[in-house]
């Protein structure tokens, strides 16, 4: 790719203006940023290519990560100058959000954020400078990196570098949400021998208050809808959730997805309220309800044994949530919900040749394994996907964990039109397809 020299224009104000040269050197590049836009304002996007199209995307969300260091560092020093002084702010952010026109909050949010990583991020500092991480990573890993510190005062020295370059290095593959989720759990990095029983008793302790604050209303609206509002403790809420997935997996309501009036796929919401419906009418009647407990719908628990036997520590579910040991073992007798022990007796997993199909407990391992749908840009969840043989049953593959993958429908598609798209294996057990050219 070539490269070219950044000449920047002189100022617009008449003078050589005032500060250091290197403050001048940012002014300079400022402008010559909002101009370089005016030259490209009216250049339609439409007229690239797709491989263009997607270089650019990726370039534009590198730039808008390095723009967004150099204004926090411009900002910080701002703040250490007092730059709304001169026209009576009260505070940086006051003046800020007056001259920009931003709200106050998100103003004070991004003078903290500034502050933060100039005094205690540098690291995080330097790789969204470099375009490493975006914003919202950033904010990810420095609320858990505070946290993390708030919570445990006895923290060996070093701990926050540890725990920031950690985060760091998940950044480089997971987006913000997952990037929370991993930063709750920055205690297992940093001390990993105290970690399963302290988060097994916070775990405890929400999963008690959230029984407690446990609610759920509905308001008939009198135009035929009602709506409501529900209150859960976690486990139930993703009990819900993929029950309602598992209703609406695209392979079960086919054209069922699509609106018969608009000829366009309804959206993931409108999907899941439909599921809902399906779900009060057909297995919540009350005829039909069990005497004994059952669900139609499976769970997956995730436990080591040592936890499961002792009560203490955590489990995993396969919708990504988390809930004590103790809570684990009450429900280890629950219809619908499958305790998967690691370490322990379990389920034979390998068919061989004597079935073609994988059967129930396979499809559950293969879930635990990759999350959701194994291809790298693909977010459908277990209960959407479909097992693959990528050694191809009628060509000899065997039906066990080794040679199953499981593939949402689009993916599976392409995986059974090696002609067409090539599947390339990832380090990480995954798949990524590309269209043959």
């Amino acid at each position: 790719m070539k490269t070219s020299t950044v000449d920047y224009p002189a100022t617009r104000t008449g003078g050589s203006g005032s500060g250091s040269g290197a403050q001048h050197q940012l002014l300079r590049f400022a402008r010559a940023v909002e101009d370089a836009f005016e030259q490209v304002a009216g250049t339609p996007a439409w007229s690239m290519t797709p491989e263009e199209q997607r270089e650019t995307l990726t370039v534009l969300q590198r730039v808008q990560s390095r723009l967004a260091e150099l204004e926090m560092r411009v900002l910080v020093a701002a703040d250490r100058n007092g730059v709304g002084a001169d026209s009576g702010a009260t505070s940086t952010a006051a003046w800020l959000a007056d001259a920009t026109r931003r709200t106050r909050a998100r103003c004070s949010t991004g003078v903290r954020l500034a502050t933060e990583l100039d005094e205690s991020f540098s690291r995080t500092r330097e790789a969204l400078r470099k375009g490493r991480v975006n914003l919202d990573q950033v904010h990810v890993i420095v609320e858990a990196v505070n946290v993390l510190t708030e919570e445990y005062d006895d923290l060996p020295s070093g701990t926050r570098d540890l725990a920031e370059e950690h985060l760091l290095d998940l950044a480089g593959e997971f987006d913000a949400v997952v990037l929370g989720r991993l930063g709750k759990r920055l205690f297992e990095v940093v001390c990993p021998e105290a970690a399963d029983a302290a988060e097994g008793e916070r775990l405890a302790h929400e999963e008690e208050r959230a029984r407690r604050l446990a609610s759920f209303t509905v308001r008939d609206n009198g135009d035929g809808t009602a709506e409501g509002r529900f209150r859960l403790p976690t486990l139930h809420a993703e009990l819900l959730k993929k029950a309602l997935e598992s209703l609406t997996s695209p392979r079960r309501l086919g054209e069922g997805r699509i609106d018969p009036k608009t000829g366009k796929k309804l959206d993931y919401r409108t999907l899941l309220g439909h599921g809902f419906m399906e779900l009060l009418e057909s297995h919540l009647a009350v005829d039909r309800l069990p005497t004994q407990g059952g669900s139609p719908f499976t769970l997956v628990v995730t436990i080591g044994l040592d936890a499961l036997m002792s009560g203490i520590g955590a489990a995993s579910l396969d919708t990504g949530g988390r809930i004590s040991a103790g809570e684990a073992r009450r429900l280890g007798c629950k219809a619908g919900i499958i305790p998967m022990v690691l370490g322990g007796d379990s389920v034979p997993l390998d068919l061989g040749r004597e079935q073609r199909l994988f059967n129930k407990y396979q499809r559950l391992a293969m879930a635990h394994r990759y999350g959701g749908c194994a291809a790298a840009n693909c977010d459908r969840p277990p209960a959407w996907v479909e097992a693959h043989h990528p050694k191809p049953w009628a060509q000899g593959g065997r039906t066990d964990l080794d040679n199953g993958l499981p593939l949402c429908p689009p993916h599976h598609h392409m995986a059974d039109h090696p002609e067409s798209w090539n599947m390339k294996w990832l380090p990480s057990g995954g798949v990524r397809f590309n269209r043959r050219q």
